[in-house]
């Protein structure tokens, strides 16, 4: 039986992904199919960690007239609703799943502790990270950046709306070009937009590969996990 190729991986969920076609809040049977989708993963053994974005209720920086701290604040509240849900969804597959906040809000999660992390991984447990880095200014991408070089993750996988990395967007551009992978240099310097720029040097610096790819079929995490190529590998 072919084996995983990656033992500990952290998975970046953006909010607007568990919102489906509603756009806003959450969508149950999506959020459903991802999970699924996750519990395969951790039934092969794979460690896993996730960091969730909170888009589908509130973006800090589209927060109108709201101060940029309050408003990434309330950022971090809305990602913390999304690690609630998925802890819910994955328990009622059978999952062992904690939940950490970088802000702590004990009544209902853990605060953020690396140790503590990193033996639930080592427990089978999945772990999910809340809140962001617990600081205005940064986005959940550098949280993912952050938690993967901490918990020594072998790589990111960013799922999102489309299938990898483009040089220009292809929902405007039927023309526009796919890349197999790429540099992290290419990636500053041509500013496509894989992550933001402190995630990228950060993953640039601490030797983190990302693997971009579609959440349209929740099972390409599997696929990604078992080193199928698909997406954009970033290196």
């Amino acid at each position: 039986m072919k084996q995983p190729k990656y033992k500990r991986i952290l998975l970046k969920l953006s909010g607007e992904a568990l919102a489906g076609e509603k756009g806003f809040g959450l969508d149950f049977q999506v959020v459903e199919n991802i999970c699924r989708s996750i519990k395969k993963v951790d039934d092969l053994g794979v460690q896993i960690g996730i960091v969730v974005g909170g888009g589908n209720y509130w973006r800090g920086r589209s927060g109108g007239n709201y101060d940029r701290t309050r408003a990434d604040h309330m950022g971090m509240l809305a990602t913390a609703i999304n690690a609630l849900a998925l802890a819910d969804s994955l328990e009622q597959l059978g999952a062992d799943v904690r939940v950490q906040t970088a802000i702590t809000m004990q009544q209902i999660a853990e605060p953020y502790i690396r140790n503590r992390a990193v033996r639930h991984l080592e427990k089978g447990r999945i772990v999910i990270f809340g809140c962001g880095t617990g600081n205005p200014f940064f986005s959940t991408d550098t949280a993912s950046a952050l938690r993967a070089a901490e918990i020594e993750a072998d790589i990111i996988f960013k799922a999102t709306k489309v299938d990898g990395v483009y040089d220009s967007d292809p929902a405007k551009n039927p023309n526009a070009k796919r890349y197999d992978s790429l540099s992290f240099m290419q990636v500053l310097e041509q500013e496509l937009g894989v992550m933001d720029s402190t995630a990228a040097s950060m993953c640039k610096d601490n030797n983190i590969p990302i693997l971009v790819f579609s959440l349209t079929d929740p099972d390409n995490i599997v696929a990604a996990v078992m080193g199928e190529e698909i997406g954009t590998i970033v290196r």
